[in-house]
């Protein structure tokens, strides 16, 4: 026989207009959590800025793999068509300064190593792939995607306390508040 041992993700909250979540984002920020997030099924303008989210690290990650791109490409036309096997063509000289002729190569590789690079990057950013997360099995979490507006505290936050969150949710003007709990086996 075996048993499922319940380990909680954290409380759910569900507030009425996008105001409201707003203010809320901003009391959560203000109150020092680290670990949560806002859910909305459509843009509230300014949310990000309310929950003090900072510029993502993607952008840095994406050039450094679009740098590397383009030095494949540099390197790979460079040394198979001037050091290793130079093609002769009218004339012309098989050295650097045949460089324009690199050009779609450089191009090619610069945006191919760029899009795996975003790619694979915002995977692990994200923590994906997971292939369930806890708030699915949240009854009221289903309308995040029609007209639900929320924000999931998680216990791994430092300052998660079972009844201080609860209350703290409640303060700030959140409904429905439900312990969310992940199943582990």
């Amino acid at each position: 026989m075996s048993t499922s041992v319940k380990k909680v993700y954290g409380y759910l909250a569900e507030f009425e207009t996008p105001s409201q979540l707003w203010k809320a984002c901003e009391k959560c920020r203000d109150a020092g959590f680290k670990k949560w997030d806002a859910f909305s099924s459509f843009p509230v303008h300014g949310l990000d800025k309310a929950m003090g989210c900072k510029k993502s690290i993607l952008s840095y990650i994406v050039f450094f793999g679009g740098l590397m791109g383009f030095i494949t490409g540099t390197s790979l036309a460079y040394i198979t068509q001037v050091e290793i096997y130079p093609t002769i063509v009218q004339a012309k000289p098989a050295n650097i300064f045949t460089i324009p002729a690199f050009f779609p190569i450089m191009f090619e590789l610069t945006i191919l190593f760029s899009g795996f690079t975003t790619l694979f990057a915002l995977l692990a950013l994200m923590g994906l792939p997971r292939l369930n997360h806890p708030l699915f099995a949240s009854k009221q979490f289903k309308r995040a995607t029609d007209d639900g507006l929320f924000i999931a505290i998680e216990a791994r936050d430092p300052k998660f306390s079972p009844e201080g969150t609860k209350a703290f949710l409640a303060e700030i003007g959140g409904t429905s508040i439900e312990l969310v709990e992940d199943d582990e086996k």
